[in-house]
């Protein structure tokens, strides 16, 4: 952004870009984190109760993993 763009951001929002974009990330981290342990303690009772396989467990988790080190990765380098 321009010198220019920054400061007309600040002086219509009143903080500065970069800590929007620093609670953005974190709010997008926040859901992600709470979704993957919804998802994987669901898989889990699945699992306990055996109407899931330990396969089918553990792909959750993988799939968890995987999406959050893909994320990591594109929103934060």
């Amino acid at each position: 952004m321009t010198a220019a763009q920054v400061s007309a951001f600040q002086a219509n929002g009143g903080v500065a870009p970069a800590i929007v974009a620093t609670l953005l990330l974190g709010l997008v981290f926040a859901v992600l984190l709470v979704w993957g342990v919804w998802a994987m303690r669901t898989a889990y009772v699945g699992w306990a109760e055996q109407r899931l396989s330990l396969r089918q467990f553990l792909g959750v988790v993988v799939r968890f993993v995987a999406l959050y080190l893909v994320l990591t990765f594109f929103l934060l380098s």
